[in-house]
Order: structure tokens, then C-alpha cells, then sequence
């Protein structure tokens, strides 16, 4: 391809609001523009890299037995109605009806579709098991898009769907996908690691996410260096040390201005694991049937070291979706902003009490009068709850699982793999028939990739301060070609010996100055850049250099020009290649 004809163009300002470095290359290197919030056109050169994403993706997919099929993104709602989703996902998805009244969906997933195409193919054991794959197009109204490619409203995913006559079955798929992702990263040449995950809407017991470690994340990963725990704080665990002793007489304290654990523990000199501190949410309850919404006041009581992780409040209160409640609708439930506690609360209010406080004796506790706290509140004598747990771990907690200290780090989610077990098949029917002639339940694995956030992490990971560096197997073109010489008929020759040759050729044919040309080489960041110049052509040579080692320049005979830039292209892929390795699968699994 030659620049003079490229469709986009490179900028030289960094795009407003562009929230990291990697954002700010795509846009000013022409692979991506923004038409909407979370919504991005790809251009000639972002489309060719995520072809090639892609291209890895369908290879790894296609190894372990997949089958490729397209499915559509409008979707009648009626599908969504079996599962209950049409009415337990928030706002999140899109809702509208047809010319008729229909009711119909934007899919952000295709758990439902894919179901409802295998209980019409699947009818006997015969004809398990099975994967399907898709390329396809999503829609998620997030509230928040951000950082480009890395949350948006509207992306290509790479989803499979496994179907198997038993959790064996399942298993297997979910072991073979699990390698199969960190294989498609590697050749991606961008690193990872797995985590023990929530399933979130998407059901099942057994989920993980494949995080590419970034301090512009959103999940904050918890990690134990000894042992190798790893999960999303989501679901961290963490050991929670308590001692028990008797049990005290409740006693009403005064404590003026302690609105907070810190001014509490201080004020009456006590350690803040002698206290117990209550977050107030309001919980939106949907029948998965009828749609109908119920608000309900949830207490949340933790220790006061400890801090709640609203994601584990709201899968053990089963919310569909969590606010924080509002200071009269506290009071209207018999508690105090501040000074709360359950204790004397009403009957309709959802405790939910950490193992944390349930395990502990005499904290002190909001007595629902301002400035005062009881002290020497016990669970179980002097309020009732459901014990759960729902404290956040932290850097420092001690393992669940070697008691060692915990670390923290920030990452990006940028695939996700889920045991979905029989919670589609059964709310739709989809059955096969054993050797015995008896019906039971498909078991179904669901795994998605984020197709265009692999990108967007990928221009995070390799960069520097000219522009991008992006890895050979995810380049847009492999070869950056930049004439420097008048004579155009020399440079158009060396261009078609490469392409002729099977290399993919990005040609700078511009008149433009030698410094916007290496500018532009620079930021749009293809491996290898030749450059024609009067001075080395004289001496039957062309310039040769790496993106990723912009201060090494070879000099390359114009005969060998092909034979080296194959080489040098192998060199990168087999440099690839050798940093892959499988990983062990723990007992998680």
C-alpha cells in the first residue's frame, strides 16, 4: 500500500481526552477514530492488525475443534424472556421493538441464541460434543466508556460456546480453551495471566479472566506470591483473624462527632478490629418472569479495618443491581446515617453480616442515635443476619490459602472464560437424549475474547515516546518502506521486489520531508523500516532498522533485500514463538 493513497491520515496533537498513551498512538497513527462516546470507526491500518488478531484468534480456535458461525446482533427478545435476562440486566442493554410491537435486543452476548439454534440441532448424545465460535459485533450502553478501545459501547468479540452430556465434557472444553487463550496472547506477544473470576450475569459456578496487567485498569487483581493464588478482588478471599471471648452487656456510649471508624476508634482508644461498621445500599430485586422491579434496603456490616466489595454484597443479597441508599430511606428503616447499625432495625431490611463480625465479640456499633454507638454488640444476640462473606481484600491480608501476605496490582480484562453448567438448556429446553432414551439438560461453556481491547492493549504494551511498536504478528503491514531519492522508478521497484515476494509493504511514496516521513514511520510503529536513500543506493545499499531498536541501523545489500527482510521477519515470529509457554491448571479448575 502506498501513504499517498491511505485513506487516514497521522496527526501530531494528541486527541482530546485521550486517557492514556496507547489511546492517544491509535488515534494520531490513523488506526482509529471516534464517531460517539465508546463508539470507533477502525481504519485501513487498525482494521488490518485487528484482521490479524482475528486471524490468531481463528487459527487457536479451529485446533481445539471449533466451528465458525455468525449470529445475529438483533435478537427477539423472546429468547431473552426464557433465561430471565431480558428483564435482570440493567440498562446495560438495549431494548427497543419492531415496526410490529415485537420486543427486541441489541445482543451484548449470545448465550441465548447460541442455545436456541442447538436445541433444534442437538437432539441425541450421538451428537455431542460440540464447539462454536463467532466474529461478531456487541452492544453494551456502558455508562462509562474510556480509554478508547478499552471500554466502549460497541466492539467485536470473539465468543464460543461449548455444549457437552456432562460436566466431564465441560471440563475438557474449558481446560482446552484455557490453554487455547493464553496460546492466542503469546502469539499476540502481549503478556497475561488467569484469574479466578465472578460469573456476573453471565451464571455458572467456575469462571476466570485473562488480565493484561496495566495501572490504567479498572480490576484490581489480588496475588499471592508463595503459593500463586490469584483472583479478581471481585472474589478474593483472605484470612480474617479473630479471637472469641465472653460475651459483654450491650451499654449505649455517648460519642459526639465519631461519624467515622478513624474519629471512633480514637475517641474511645480502641483498635479499629474492635469496631463494626454498616454500609447502606439500596438493592433492585427483578422477577425474571414478569419484569416487576422491587427496591429493598440492604445492611452490609464488616469489620471496621475491613472495607465491603460491593460485588460480593450484591451477589449475596442476589441484587440485581446496588445504589447507595439515601439518608430517609435509612431513617425509614429504623437506622441512623453514621451512627447505624441493624440493631432495632425493621424486619424487611437484608442484613448481610461478614464472617469477619459474625466471628467476633464486643464491637462497638452505631446505637441509631447521633453521637451515640453501643458497645459490646454481639451477632446473634443482639441482631440476626445472613453471614456471608463480602469484606474486600487488600494488599497485606494474609492467603486464604498459605496465609502469606497478599499483593495488588491493576489490570485490564481482555478475555474470559465460564462453566455455565445447565443454567441455559434447562430455562430453554434444550435436551439431548441419553443411550437409555432418557432427556437431559445440554452442559454449556461460554468464552469470549474482546477483540478490539487486545488491540488497545497491545498499543499500552509496546510504545515509546515517538509512537507505537507494535509486535510483528499484529503490525498492520510488516515492512515500513520510506524513499528518500527522486528517482521514483527505483523505489517503485524495490516496493514490488518486496511485495512480489510475499512481504506485506507499507510505502512512504510521499513528497514530504525526510523528518515528517520518519515521524510518521516512527508513529505508526510497522517492526521493520527500510529506507532509500541517494547516499546508500550509490553503494548498492538501503538502510535497515527495528521499531523496537530505533538506534541500530544495518546496512543491507539491495540484492539480499528479500532474502534479509525474510529472515529478519522469521526472526521476529520465532522470537514470538520461543517466549510461548503453556501454563499449569491448579485444582480451580
Amino acid at each position: 500500500m502506498k501513504m499517498s493513497q491511505v485513506f487516514s491520515r497521522t496527526l501530531r496533537e494528541v486527541p482530546v481526552g485521550a486517557e492514556s498513551l496507547g489511546y492517544g498512538y491509535l488515534v494520531r497513527a490513523g488506526f482509529i477514530r471516534q464517531l460517539g462516546a465508546g463508539i470507533f470507526s477502525l481504519l485501513p491500518l487498525g482494521l488490518r492488525s485487528i484482521r490479524k488478531i482475528e486471524g490468531i484468534i481463528r487459527d487457536e480456535m479451529e485446533k481445539i475443534g471449533g466451528q465458525e458461525i455468525l449470529m445475529p446482533v438483533v435478537n427477539p427478545a423472546d429468547i431473552w424472556k426464557e433465561t430471565g435476562r431480558f428483564y435482570s440486566i440493567d440498562r446495560e442493554m438495549s431494548r427497543f421493538q419492531d415496526r410490529v410491537g415485537r420486543d427486541m435486543v441489541l445482543a451484548m452476548t449470545h448465550e441465548e441464541c447460541v442455545t436456541d439454534i442447538a436445541r433444534f440441532e442437538i437432539d441425541s448424545y450421538k451428537r455431542l460434543p460440540q464447539l462454536v465460535y463467532q466474529l461478531q459485533t456487541k452492544w453494551r450502553d456502558d455508562p462509562r466508556p474510556r480509554a478508547g478501545l478499552i471500554r466502549v459501547r460497541e466492539f467485536t468479540m470473539k465468543d464460543s460456546y461449548s455444549f457437552d452430556r456432562d460436566y466431564e465434557g465441560l471440563k475438557k472444553q474449558y481446560l482446552a480453551h484455557y490453554h487455547a487463550y493464553f496460546r492466542i496472547f503469546d502469539r499476540c506477544a502481549l503478556p497475561s495471566i488467569a484469574v479466578g473470576s465472578d460469573s456476573g450475569m453471565m451464571g455458572g459456578k467456575i469462571a476466570h479472566e485473562y488480565m493484561y496487567l496495566s495501572p490504567i485498569g479498572e480490576d484490581t487483581i489480588i496475588t499471592c506470591a508463595k503459593c500463586g493464588y490469584t483472583a479478581n478482588r471481585q472474589i478474593a478471599t483472605f484470612v480474617k483473624e479473630h479471637t472469641s471471648e465472653a460475651e459483654l452487656p450491650l451499654e449505649e456510649k455517648f460519642t459526639p462527632n465519631c461519624a467515622t471508624i478513624e474519629e471512633l476508634a480514637e475517641f474511645l482508644s480502641i483498635p479499629k478490629t474492635k469496631t463494626a461498621k454498616a454500609l447502606f445500599m439500596m438493592g433492585t430485586f427483578v422477577d425474571s418472569t414478569s419484569g416487576e422491579e422491587v427496591q429493598k434496603l440492604i445492611v452490609g456490616i464488616v469489620r471496621g479495618d475491613l472495607d465491603i466489595e460491593e460485588n460480593k454484597l450484591q451477589n449475596a443479597a442476589k441484587a440485581n443491581a446496588l445504589r447507595p441508599a439515601h439518608a430517609d430511606e435509612i431513617k425509614a428503616a429504623g437506622m441512623e446515617p453514621g451512627f447505624g447499625s441493624p440493631i432495632g432495625c425493621a424486619k424487611d431490611v437484608l442484613v448481610l453480616v461478614d464472617d469477619s463480625v459474625a466471628h467476633a465479640n464486643n464491637l462497638v456499633a452505631g446505637a441509631n442515635k447521633v453521637d451515640y454507638h453501643f458497645l459490646n454488640t454481639n451477632f446473634g444476640r443482639d441482631y440476626t443476619g445472613e453471614v456471608v462473606d463480602i469484606a474486600s481484600a487488600v494488599a497485606g491480608h494474609l492467603c486464604s490459602v498459605c496465609k502469606n501476605p497478599l499483593t495488588q496490582s491493576k489490570g485490564i480484562e481482555i478475555g474470559n472464560i465460564f462453566q455455565l453448567g445447565t443454567r441455559y438448556s434447562e430455562s430453554m429446553n434444550c435436551m439431548y437424549q441419553d443411550e437409555g432414551g432418557v432427556r437431559k439438560p445440554v452442559v454449556m461453556g461460554s468464552y469470549g475474547i474482546g477483540v478490539g481491547r487486545l488491540l488497545a492493549c497491545l498499543a499500552e504494551e509496546y510504545h515509546d515516546e515517538s509512537g507505537l511498536q507494535l509486535p510483528i504478528s499484529a503490525a498492520p503491514y510488516q515492512v515500513h518502506l520510506v524513499s528518500l531519492i527522486k528517482d521514483t522508478a527505483i523505489a517503485e521497484q524495490v516496493y514490488k521486489q518486496l511485495e512480489d515476494a510475499g512481504i506485506e509493504v507499507l510505502y512512504d511514496d510521499r513528497k514530504e520531508s525526510a523528518g515528517v516521513k520518519f515521524a510518521d514511520a516512527d508513529l505508526i510503529g510497522i517492526p521493520i523500516r527500510i529506507t532509500l536513500g541517494n547516499r546508500s543506493l550509490k553503494e548498492g545499499k538501503v538502510e535497515l532498522k527495528l521499531r523496537a531498536n530505533p538506534l541500530e541501523i544495518h546496512q543491507i545489500k539491495l540484492e539480499d533485500l528479500t532474502k534479509d527482510v525474510h529472515k529478519i521477519i522469521a526472526d521476529l515470529q520465532r522470537a514470538i514463538h520461543d517466549s510461548m509457554y503453556e501454563r499449569e491448571v491448579g485444582d480451580e479448575i
